[in-house]
């Protein structure tokens, strides 16, 4: 059975013992290979359902979580932002929800909209956009757009499994590709080097690069924070076959988490600047809305020894709070563990000679098919 309880916007998990979780968790079994540690319900819900043993045995007969995906209907394929401290203004996003199970994704709360959990429910219900590619190639053909670079996988990965089988990026390169437009990827998936082909046809005329993020050289921890993304060796074996086909290639250091992956920056980097990344950034932990229960159960289940510390040192880069979204703040944090995080990027980053030059891709070659008249002309 489940128990529903009104969700408490006061709750702060900070003053509970290291070993204490924020809420019920699903037996490991039922979610082995998944990243969140609970399925409580989305900020939109008046009440929260949680698992709870009746003594009638009926959670053992509970089925283990299953990826399901299923098709979204949707109207246009290109999103747009007027964020000021965002480097691009448009960005095509072909998956609602991630199977990689990342436990601080930032894209979880956009699980809510659909009534579903950004728990468990963000990694297993999942949704794929059928018609994203047609979409696509209808909107640049619109008589008044101007092309400017399209970013893919700025929210939730464009390559997590079930690309595989669905291949909605490689419809979309296919679109871009012949309309000569301009794409930025990150993703942390080394499945991007199937598509090389398209990739390094595009980087010739100066149209595509890409990035891949890697938050930690630790297979162990990976493993537990980002239970089914590629493991960090095959993410830098990532990075060299891009380069190696003359993509544009760079490594994101995200999310930069205090006390538990920042002592691998430098690492991390050297890395992938070893592989062929000629381009860097970086991403403090975000942890909007729904997140910031994630990630905590996340982690006093497997660093509770840490929890404390990590939670301290992050509020104190984010105002006291476990968030600040305010523009400008929300990607790198304020106060001096804050500069002291920039600082070292850029010392390490100016040593391997990252950075030197940032790739502007090109938007002169635009050019979308001719477009019939819908009448012909009398005279």
């Amino acid at each position: 059975m489940s128990l529903a309880r009104p969700l408490d916007p006061h709750f702060d998990p900070l003053v509970l013992p290291a070993d204490k979780a924020l809420s019920a968790p699903i037996d490991p079994e039922r979610r082995r290979g998944r990243g969140a540690q609970t399925n409580a319900s989305g900020r939109f819900e008046r009440f929260q359902s949680m698992p709870m043993d009746d003594g009638w045995q009926t959670l053992d007969e509970l089925p283990a979580f299953k990826t399901e995906v299923q098709p979204e209907k949707a109207k246009a394929i290109i999103t747009r932002n007027d964020s000021p401290d965002l480097g691009f203004d448009r960005s095509i996003n072909p998956y609602r929800g991630c199977e990689h199970g990342c436990s601080y994704c930032f894209a979880r709360p956009s699980h809510a909209y659909m009534g579903l959990s950004p728990g468990l429910d963000f990694e297993t219900k999942l949704f794929y956009k059928p018609d994203a590619a047609k979409l696509l190639e209808k909107e640049l053909s619109h008589p008044d757009y101007k092309p400017k670079t399209i970013a893919i996988g700025t929210n939730t990965d464009p390559y997590q499994p079930i690309e595989r089988q669905h291949r909605m990026m490689r419809d979309i390169l296919e679109v871009l590709d012949r309309f000569n437009h301009p794409v930025g990827i990150v993703t942390k998936s080394a499945l991007v080097l199937r598509d090389v082909d398209i990739l390094g046809r595009m980087a010739e005329r100066g149209l595509a690069k890409v990035a891949l993020s890697i938050t930690t050289l630790d297979r162990t921890m990976a493993r537990s924070m980002e239970p089914r993304a590629a493991t960090p060796g095959r993410r830098l074996e990532a990075i060299r076959g891009l380069a190696e086909a003359g993509v544009p290639v760079g490594v994101l250091t995200a999310p930069i988490i205090p006390a538990l992956n920042d002592a691998e920056i430098e690492r991390i980097l050297d890395a992938a600047a070893a592989a062929g990344a000629t381009e860097a950034g970086y991403v403090l932990l975000r942890l909007p809305l729904e997140v910031s229960d994630i990630f905590k159960e996340w982690l006093l289940r497997h660093y509770p020894e840490r929890y404390r510390h990590v939670i301290s040192l992050l509020r104190s880069m984010r105002g006291g709070k476990d968030y600040d979204a305010t523009y400008g703040k929300r990607q790198k944090g304020e106060g001096p563990y804050a500069w002291q995080i920039g600082r070292r990027f850029e010392i390490a980053t100016g040593r391997l000679g990252m950075n030197r030059r940032h790739l502007k891709l090109r938007t002169d070659l635009f050019s979308p098919p001719r477009q019939l008249p819908a009448q012909l002309s009398l005279f």
